[in-house]
């Protein structure tokens, strides 16, 4: 926010400097507003022909400041940016035109120089251009889309360290799916051993079914 304050207010004051500057002079005595822009894509160069107001150097600067306007109001660097292209590439055609006009340019002297006009119209550019550069450009419609959306359930969050549970819900299969991955315990294979073979049975002392008698009584045993 504070970005786009400061760079719209460097951008509003290059564009009133830019546009006030064909008021001042630009060579010698003679304002910006004398110079037509034709005469900047003519072969025959500057001549001493006036201009009408909105046939000269202040045309391209109005279209400058518009520009500016329209980048302020959409917070576009690119318009910004345009804006001080144009005000700084008029103001250089122009010094190449007076120069080929007049064998030359001087600053000051006795004779004609630059003025003040071009050096408004230079800072104006500048400012434009620095304006651009501190501004902070609008989020694209299709940024502004991805980040706005909400995020995909199945899609874990940026930075966990854990993926999400539904991903891997059992990550050790259970015993039924595989009954071979583990050996049955011992209680399991109680009933795998063969039974005990049995003493066949005295037909003259029936056994139980282990093949051993009654005990008999105590007296007997004594």
């Amino acid at each position: 926010m504070i970005r786009n304050t400061l760079g719209s207010l460097l951008g509003l004051i290059g564009a009133a400097a830019a546009v006030w500057s064909p008021f001042r002079a630009w060579y010698g005595s003679r304002q910006g507003r004398d110079y037509r822009v034709e005469q900047l894509f003519s072969g025959a160069g500057i001549t001493e022909d006036g201009a009408s107001l909105f046939g000269s150097i202040l045309l391209p600067f109005l279209f400058a400041a518009l520009l500016a306007l329209v980048a302020v109001v959409l917070r576009s660097r690119l318009l910004m940016g345009l804006a001080g292209v144009v005000v700084l590439g008029f103001a250089v055609l122009w010094m190449v035109r007076q120069g080929q006009a007049a064998d030359g340019l001087s600053v000051g002297g006795d004779g004609p120089g630059l003025g003040d006009g071009l050096a408004n119209a230079f800072g104006g550019g500048a400012l434009l251009l620095l304006g651009a550069a501190v501004m902070s450009s609008r989020p694209s419609r299709r940024r502004r889309r991805r980040t706005d959306a909400p995020a995909d359930r199945d899609e874990a969050a940026y930075g966990s360290p854990y993926p999400p549970a539904h991903q891997d819900p059992d990550p050790y299969p259970p015993s039924h799916q595989d009954p071979r991955a583990y050996p049955p315990s011992h209680q399991d294979q109680a009933g795998t051993y063969p039974p005990e073979p049995t003493r066949p049975a005295d037909p003259e002392n029936p056994s139980g079914p282990t093949g051993w008698g009654p005990r008999p009584p105590r007296d007997e045993q004594s």
